[in-house]
């Protein structure tokens, strides 16, 4: 199992305010990066995850992502994994996804074509654009954040742990470890004593 903190007490997670501002020098970058920038931080996805997502694994109208779970012990583990309106729109607009469903041209290959070092390149190159350095700099500090945003935001453990693809609840509850806002408002009240 592993942790959110390394062993010199180094973040391996994203803050909300780097994850903005990774998603904003995203949005800089080519419309295939941006895209793929997107469905990494929106889905909490491993990178490898996301570079296997095809249009056949995009529902539309419910707005998931079919995410084949690449770390089971067998091929054909899927999960549902819910993202925003806008990164569908997005996704259709880049990758026409709506018209390969459609027509079933193309419904199988895969939205990126880049290999799996390019695509974690292109996620640095963006982390570097929005000064953001250390450990969490990387496709698996997205995954992370978005465990701590999720759990920070009231979203039911049940729910992250299925969206991330975790055998096991205990593999979860880690990221609730994360010092987030909420609980530096309740040290606040307690530092209002002193």
């Amino acid at each position: 199992m592993s942790n959110i903190y390394d062993h010199e007490g180094n973040r391996k997670y994203l803050t909300v305010a780097e994850r903005t501002a990774f998603l904003q020098a995203a949005e800089n970058m080519s419309e295939e990066v941006y895209t793929m920038c997107a469905v990494l931080a929106y889905s909490g996805a491993r990178l490898s995850e996301v570079l296997a997502l095809t249009p056949e694994r995009i529902d539309m109208h419910a707005r998931i992502l079919l995410i084949e779970s690449l770390k089971k012990r067998r091929d054909g583990v899927f999960r549902a994994v819910p993202i925003p309106a806008k990164l569908i729109t997005d996704l259709d607009r880049v990758h026409q996804v709506s018209a390969a469903r459609r027509s079933h041209n193309n419904i199988k290959d895969r939205l990126w074509t880049f290999c799996r070092t390019t695509a974690w390149k292109r996620v640095k190159t963006c982390m570097e654009k929005a000064g953001i350095s250390g450990l969490q700099a990387s496709p698996k500090g997205l995954r992370h954040a978005f465990a701590v945003a999720s759990l920070q935001s009231g979203v039911p453990i049940n729910f992250v742990r299925k969206w991330l693809g975790h055998s096991r609840l205990a593999t979860t509850e880690i990221y609730a470890d994360a010092v987030g806002e909420e609980e530096q408002n309740i040290a606040g009240r307690l530092w209002g004593t002193f």
